[in-house]
């Protein structure tokens, strides 16, 4: 595949950037934010969009899983405070197919850039376990531990 090395529109790039930047964090600033006391379901939302048993081998402290059956439900998500949404990894579209469904019915919503994926790879502290009981679930139970991963 050849790079497409046509001049590229300066300001078409600007809006885009903005609007990256905009809708988009990476997981070095959410853990800042962590760190300096911002807490998932007070100050926002993780909301994981993986498969129940992918998010019950290890998802970001604090997040509610809402995969895709579910997401008409709008679990877990709310209009009054940032939605952060992940899904597997950087090249994983899942969350930019949610966000725009959330989006359309009023939900402020971020995409957490690299997903699960970078997060785990950057070495932060994920929860593991098994998530509760949920209308649609299969019978998950028990409480999730916090481990940091080495």
């Amino acid at each position: 595949m050849d790079l497409d090395v046509r001049t590229i529109d300066p300001q078409a790039a600007a809006r885009y950037f903005e609007a990256k930047a905009a809708f988009s964090t990476g997981p070095a600033e959410l853990e800042a934010a962590i760190a300096h006391g911002r807490h998932a379901g007070t100050d926002f939302n993780l909301i994981d969009l993986r498969r129940p048993e992918d998010f019950v081998h290890g998802h970001l402290p604090g997040a509610v899983n809402l995969p895709e059956e579910r997401w008409s439900s709008h679990e877990g998500l709310t209009p009054d405070r940032l939605n952060l949404l992940y899904g597997y990894t950087p090249v994983c579209h899942l969350t930019a197919r949610a966000a725009v469904p959330f989006a359309r019915a009023g939900f402020p919503v971020m995409e957490i850039d690299g997903g699960f994926q970078a997060w785990e790879e950057y070495g932060f502290t994920i929860d593991r376990g098994k998530i509760p009981f949920s209308p649609g679930l299969s019978s998950f139970s028990s409480e999730p531990r916090s481990e940091a991963l080495l």
